[in-house]
């Protein structure tokens, strides 16, 4: 059994910070919170110096950047727990390679079935660096699409994906409406465009759409949980989102 003792936060916001110390000192009066660090920066100056910790609660996103980018700058041998406000990507990437991660806000329940399972495990700290290198593998090459190269008349266009309203397919063609009402058709299916856009802007809100964060007029509650879209410039229609996708499309709306 692993005795969780010490434990590292790295969160560069203050009310979180807070209010992770606290539910850390309620789960666990003993434990020693070594400290706070807000950035990659001071974190991998801090673990130069210092012996890892028993535990690292690690924000995905810190002052200076991501935080995958410490474990290319310093040694983690200690198991890390990550902490995110919501990225669909990142979340993705997680469940993937097994990682451990809360969302915040944190609740004391959680952290502490995630605390309890680090203590319960046989695996050695470092047991979990192979999961990590995954993890970085999975996220760090990823740069989202920009633009798109369409054929036009006789030669080809450009489309920046900021202008795109929303993506959809109908009888097996795939289409972009864009913010301006014209319509395009793209070679890209939704899967591989759901994969190739930045989250924080787009949303695959059902099987038929992807739709940009800006394109929402307005949000419904629907029957059996669903929620009910009115979407620019698709006045035909409603967008209808799954009953489990509706949470993380909330979170994702309010983030």
């Amino acid at each position: 059994m692993n005795t969780i003792k010490k434990i590292l936060i790295l969160e560069d916001e203050k009310l979180n910070s807070e209010r992770i110390k606290r539910l850390i000192l309620k789960i666990r009066p003993e434990t020693e919170i070594l400290d706070v660090l807000p950035s990659v920066k001071k974190t991998v100056s801090w673990l130069s110096e210092n012996k890892c910790p028993d535990l690292i609660l690690m924000d995905v996103q810190l002052a200076d950047g991501l935080c995958f980018e410490i474990f290319n700058l310093a040694e983690v041998t200690c198991p890390v727990i990550f902490t995110t406000a919501y990225d669909e990507y990142a979340i993705k990437a997680f469940k993937y390679n097994s990682i451990d991660y809360l969302l915040k806000p944190i609740e004391k329940e959680e952290l502490e079935t995630a605390i309890i399972k680090f203590e319960n495990s046989s695996k050695k700290p470092a047991g979990q660096q192979p999961q990590i290198e995954e993890l970085l593998a999975y996220i760090q090459p990823k740069e989202y699409r920009k633009r798109f190269l369409i054929p036009y008349r006789d030669g080809y266009r450009k489309i920046n994906t900021e202008d795109v309203a929303y993506f959809y397919s109908n009888m097996n063609i795939n289409y972009a409406k864009l913010f301006n009402n014209e319509e395009v058709v793209v070679s890209q299916t939704l899967e591989t465009l759901e994969q190739e856009l930045d989250p924080k802007n787009f949303f695959r809100a059902n099987r038929q759409y992807i739709i940009h964060v800006n394109s929402i007029e307005n949000l419904h509650n629907f029957f059996n949980g669903k929620l009910k879209l009115k979407i620019k410039h698709n006045k035909e229609e409603d967008i209808i989102v799954s009953r489990t996708k509706a949470p993380a499309f909330k979170l994702w709306l309010d983030y």
